[in-house]
């Protein structure tokens, strides 16, 4: 694979440190980007969405420069290892996707890593669990592409660029808060955790 030890480094360092997790985001990125033929994005000139929160989306947005604050990395809430990127000036996209298998998981190791994320592994434990990881690490950067991700060019409907919006503030607790996030409570501005919640069961806040 096209490895860069500088942007590697640069995702661990924005990430915290090295995991499996965040080498799947950045093998994804790295894919995204070449099939793109794009660079890392100053403003919004790429697009990502993620369809999960896990640690691969650091490295998404350490490589491509799609970030929450600037309004173009997208979360979707489907638990899944999958990362969209869009190039706003060519309109392509491309799809990548963690492959069935490529994340071996066996009753064991699961039994190991709740010992250790308990506080309950001994230190042999500990340092078996690091072993494991380590080598699925290694695994996820070093293994052929087609072993370990599915990339494909999609139809991709880019979002909206990121708005900037006035301010209001609550009359409860005297904070701003964003406009268009704001409620109205007994007539006056209120920002989401003050305004109080009338559903009948219907979940609409």
């Amino acid at each position: 694979m096209d490895f860069s030890p500088t942007e590697w480094e640069r995702a661990v360092a924005f990430h915290g440190h090295s995991c499996p997790g965040l080498a799947i985001g950045y093998r994804a990125a790295k894919i995204a980007l070449r099939e793109l033929a794009a660079g890392r994005a100053g403003d919004e000139e790429l697009v990502a969405i993620v369809e999960t929160d896990a640690c691969g989306v650091d490295a998404i947005q350490a490589l491509t420069g799609c970030t929450l604050g600037k309004g173009n990395l997208l979360y979707r809430d489907y638990g899944k290892h999958v990362f969209t990127i869009g190039d706003r000036k060519t309109g392509a996209a491309v799809r990548v996707a963690l492959k069935s298998g490529a994340w071996q998981e066996d009753e064991s190791y699961r039994s190991l890593r709740e010992r250790v994320f308990s506080g309950q592994a001994t230190p042999a434990e500990k340092e078996l669990y690091g072993r494991y990881q380590e080598q699925r690490l290694q695994h996820i950067l070093e293994a052929p592409e087609e072993e370990v991700f599915k990339a494909e060019h999609v139809e991709l409907a880019m979002p909206a660029k990121a708005r900037l919006f006035n301010s209001v503030t609550c009359a409860f607790c005297g904070e701003p808060v964003a406009e268009v996030r704001a409620r109205v409570k007994e007539g006056r501005y209120a920002c989401i955790p003050c305004a109080e919640n009338y559903s009948r069961g219907w979940g609409v806040k």
